[in-house]
């Protein structure tokens, strides 16, 4: 399927999974994919997510005005405000911040950042469960509304908040009987349902608590929030070479070589132990195609010790490929 009209089915894309399976760096491959296309890409980090910038190699956090990270810097798009095409621009969603343009929007800036400072949002937040989350997704609802980018890409909280996160404009939803926080939390909810405005990308490693939570949170969100799930993302996917079907010492013999009885054992011993974890891998995410029954983006696992510019275009060009092996509305590739 092609990677531009894949990425454009739906203008909010929220990377979901459990906490080290590498959403933010399946977020930044994703920006750096959908950006290759030809897209302009507003990335989104909430509180308390760093290293984002490192990947394109920026140094410094992210802050709540627009900065680019890859192509026109946001001070030369003044005219249109959104990102050109191929440009990707990140930003940071506090509830403290979206509350203070909230209240600013609605004729109270004067006193909005002493309400803030006076911490209103710890109590409000006290009294009306969920509400933190409702501030963040009603700003995201805001700008995807405001067309800033063809597409935008939030690396949402670990499984276990992330739940609590798109699952809160429901909840709300339902206590609130009229007022300001029914009318935010319900443009959210209709938000997260329309899949053309937003869907979820699962991301998970080949492993098996990874992939128990995938598809527990997976089938949580469908019934709870209604929301639409893309693909599911398999990363650190493992192929083993051909040669590892070969015994440590049949290779050697092949190769000519001369290895004493401890040199290949210990060869041998390293050659069942990678077969035996491809193995896990193979059944892990079969487990997860028979459970999850979605398509899967398989991306390679790198030995690296950080996700740089270089490790990020290989990924990227590593997503593209497995967009484009999905099949398209007509059932071919």
């Amino acid at each position: 399927m092609d990677v531009a009209a894949w990425c454009s089915q739906s203008r909010v894309w929220v990377i979901a999974g459990k906490g080290g399976v590498g959403k933010t760096t399946i977020t930044a491959v994703l920006a750096a994919t959908a950006a290759s296309a030809g897209l302009s890409v507003l990335v989104i980090e909430l509180e308390g997510k760093h290293g984002l910038g490192g990947m394109f190699g920026r140094t410094g956090p992210v802050g709540y005005e627009a900065v680019a990270l890859r192509g026109a810097r946001p001070e030369e798009a003044e005219t249109t405000g959104k990102p050109p095409a191929g440009a990707i621009w990140a930003r940071r969603l506090t509830p403290d911040d979206a509350l203070l343009e909230y209240l600013a929007d609605h004729g109270l800036q004067r006193v909005s950042r002493r309400l803030v400072s006076s911490g209103v949002v710890d109590v409000v937040a006290t009294a009306i469960p969920g509400i933190r989350d409702v501030l963040v997704l009603g700003k995201v609802k805001q700008l995807e509304r405001a067309g800033v980018a063809d597409m935008v890409i939030l690396d949402a909280p670990a499984t276990g908040h992330a739940m609590t996160f798109l699952t809160s404009a429901s909840g709300l939803l339902d206590a609130a009987r009229g007022g300001p926080v029914r009318q935010q939390a319900a443009g959210v909810v209709e938000l997260l349902r329309d899949p053309a405005r937003c869907r979820v990308l699962p991301v998970t490693l080949p492993e098996e608590i990874p992939v128990s939570e995938t598809v527990e949170s997976a089938q949580l969100l469908r019934e709870r929030v209604g929301i639409h799930l893309g693909p599911v993302v398999v990363n650190c996917f493992e192929e083993g070479p051909r040669q590892l079907g070969v015994p440590a010492a049949e290779a050697a013999r092949q190769a000519g070589i001369g290895l004493d009885e401890t040199t290949l054992d210990a060869l041998e011993a390293a050659r069942t132990f990678r077969l035996r974890r491809l193995q896990l891998v193979e059944e892990q995410v079969g487990r997860l195609a028979h459970e999850l029954p979605l398509a899967q983006l398989r991306l390679p696992r790198l030995d690296v010790p950080s996700i740089r510019p270089a490790e990020l275009d290989r990924l990227a060009e590593a997503m593209a490929r497995a967009i484009d092996a999905l099949p398209g509305p007509d059932g071919a590739p």
